[in-house]
């Protein structure tokens, strides 16, 4: 017995006495469609257009002036 649930004992029913959720059960609440409206769908995709992190672009920015430091000077020792 599980919860209530199934034989007090599996002896003499031709079971092994295990308990299972039926599987095969179709709930009508998860057929349920919720539409959204028009407005909703607009801040939706308005809330999902974002522009890049200010800390990312800051280090994107700080990467390329050290790539440029870098050239220079490797061009500065070619020259000597």
């Amino acid at each position: 017995m599980y919860n209530g649930i199934g034989l007090q004992t599996a002896r003499g029913s031709g079971t092994n006495g295990y308990v299972q959720r039926n599987l095969a059960l179709v709930r009508t609440s998860k057929s349920k469609i919720d539409f959204r409206t028009e407005e909703e769908l607009q801040k939706a995709a308005d809330s999902a257009v974002r522009g890049p992190n200010a800390e990312i672009r800051e280090h994107a920015k700080k990467r390329a002036l050290e790539l440029k430091c870098a050239e220079m000077q490797d061009l500065m020792k070619e020259q000597g």
